[in-house]
């Protein structure tokens, strides 16, 4: 139910180390107003219902079915938000539930931790973040990754939810130095590789970062072309790997987050166990036609990328039967949990799908 896409041997000796083993979520939710670009995302069917995506997706992940959401899930061009996938997983394993705020427009109405952060201005601009508020994300990220470190399980699972987010990870791979152009994910089914790297090539010229790529500062790029949950995650896991298993659950938003990892590392001197960490996501995202995912994470180096192989070709809902034309594909950790669950539980395909479909089934009654 786990293919080791890239550096199998590491990828694999990642997965004979955590079998069997206890896990914990911690996902962090950011926001960038890249998101509110008509046509960028398909997170949300109109700009404004992108404003919400984020807490929606936080307060069903905390709550699971409710018949009367504070933030209902905003209706998607197609499909139903991957926070049913990670919520069945967690609900049906009791995982332990950390919820991060790295920066959002709003509150949310489920409880997280607060990290400090702002949203994120649209990276076209140059000027996404203050370098202070970078600074103090990284900061957190460090603190709040050690104080993980000190929780009983023997890894944990690093999610994210950040709507248009695969545009600002282009943009830090991009900058970085990593010929990223045409390989990243999107929510669409085919992905917008034009619109998305009109964006990029704006921010860093704005910036005036386009001739100084590679760049050498990590923090000024986050502030130039990031967003919020980026820095975080990356300090995050880089204080966890020194003692836990890390797997970071995404798809090019996390294979963005690696490569900053291995650049912060690198400038700021700072050890961290690269071994430990391996990113993890959905089929739909590593085989994804209309980008490059695998070829991304060999550019990058180093990094096991790893896939659930959960198919939804056969699920009675049309809603999770589209995942299988392209739409949605990852999100909210949903990867990530399903790797979880066949290591913990050794669940395939069929327990995957009747828990998805039966917690589907009480979102349906409760509505």
């Amino acid at each position: 139910m786990i293919h080791v896409y890239t550096q199998e041997k590491q990828g694999n000796e990642w997965l004979r180390r955590y079998r069997g083993a206890s896990a914990a979520l911690a996902c962090v939710l950011g926001f960038t107003e890249t998101g509110l670009i008509p046509g960028i995302s398909a997170a949300g069917s109109t700009p404004q219902a992108r404003r919400y995506t984020a807490i929606a997706d936080a307060e069903f992940l905390y709550n699971g079915p409710q018949p009367q959401p504070q933030y209902p899930l905003p209706p998607l061009q197609a499909g139903a938000s991957p926070v049913f996938i990670s919520r069945a997983v967690v609900e049906a394993l009791a995982l332990p539930i950390y919820l991060f705020n790295a920066g959002l427009p709003q509150l949310p109405s489920v409880p997280t931790i607060d990290l400090g952060g702002t949203a994120a201005q649209c990276l076209s601009l140059g000027y996404a973040l203050e370098l202070a508020t970078v600074k103090h994300l990284w900061a957190q990220g460090i603190l709040w990754g050690e104080q993980l470190a000190r929780q009983p399980q023997d890894y944990i699972i690093l999610g994210e939810c950040v709507v248009g987010g695969t545009t600002t990870a282009l943009a830090v791979l991009t900058g970085l130095g990593i010929a990223a152009a045409g390989k990243v994910n999107s929510s669409h089914p085919v992905c917008n590789h034009a619109q998305k790297w009109t964006l990029v090539k704006s921010g860093l010229q704005r910036a005036h970062l386009w001739d100084k790529i590679p760049l050498q500062d990590p923090l000024a790029l986050i502030a130039a072309v990031g967003d919020p949950m980026q820095i975080a995650v990356a300090g995050m896991a880089i204080a966890l790997s020194r003692s836990k298993g890390v797997l970071l659950a995404g798809g090019t938003q996390m294979l963005a987050v690696y490569a900053l990892m291995q650049a912060l590392g690198k400038v700021f001197e700072i050890a961290w166990q690269p071994e430990e960490v391996a990113v993890g996501t959905t089929r739909w995202v590593a085989e994804d036609p209309t980008g490059n995912t695998v070829e991304l994470a060999r550019l990058i180096g180093g990094v096991p990328l790893l896939a659930t192989k959960l198919s939804f070709k056969n699920s009675r809902y049309p809603q999770l039967q589209v995942y299988e034309q392209g739409y949605v594909k990852e999100g909210v950790a949903a990867g990530g949990c399903c790797i979880a669950a066949c290591l913990m539980q050794d669940w395939h395909q069929a327990q995957l799908l009747q828990t998805i479909e039966t917690l589907l089934d009480r979102y349906s009654q409760s509505c």
